[in-house]
């Protein structure tokens, strides 16, 4: 955590209380976790922190690299530390997120932009599928 409130500094950026929260929150329980999950999280800590403030110290986080958000199916986007890299696999029946190796994705990322042009990034996304479990129940 020291590290990032070093790079905040560098930055010309302040290291403000709530920042100090929020990276605890993320730091103290590693994982995806919602912008409101977060807000929840930091306003234990400290009621008086406004729930803009958060989301615009995620921006930042994430402006530095500290933090990626991802998209897993229809719900809202989840945040987690960028030190824990990976792609997403997700069941449309039950929910199940897995994680899967960064790289995971790269033929796809490679086939796409020789076929394409297209650069994708494919932790911004989970792809939605079925899991073993489901198929094995339908």
């Amino acid at each position: 955590m020291s590290a990032v409130l070093d790079l905040f500094r560098t930055q010309g950026g302040r290291v403000t209380v709530s920042r100090r929260l929020l990276l605890r929150c993320l730091f103290d329980r590693p994982g995806h976790r919602t912008a409101d999950e977060l807000v929840t999280a930091v306003r234990a800590l400290d009621p008086e922190v406004h729930r803009s403030t958060i989301y615009r110290n995620l921006d930042e986080l994430e402006r530095l690299g500290v933090i990626e958000h991802v998209h897993l199916g229809h719900g809202p986007a989840t945040y987690h530390l960028s030190t824990e890299r990976h792609g997403h696999l997700v069941c449309e029946h039950c929910g199940t997120a897995l994680a899967v190796p960064d790289g995971f994705f790269d033929e796809l990322a490679g086939t796409a932009l020789t076929q394409f042009g297209f650069q994708i990034r494919p932790r911004h996304f989970a792809v939605l599928g079925t899991c073993a479990a489901c198929a094995t129940d339908a």
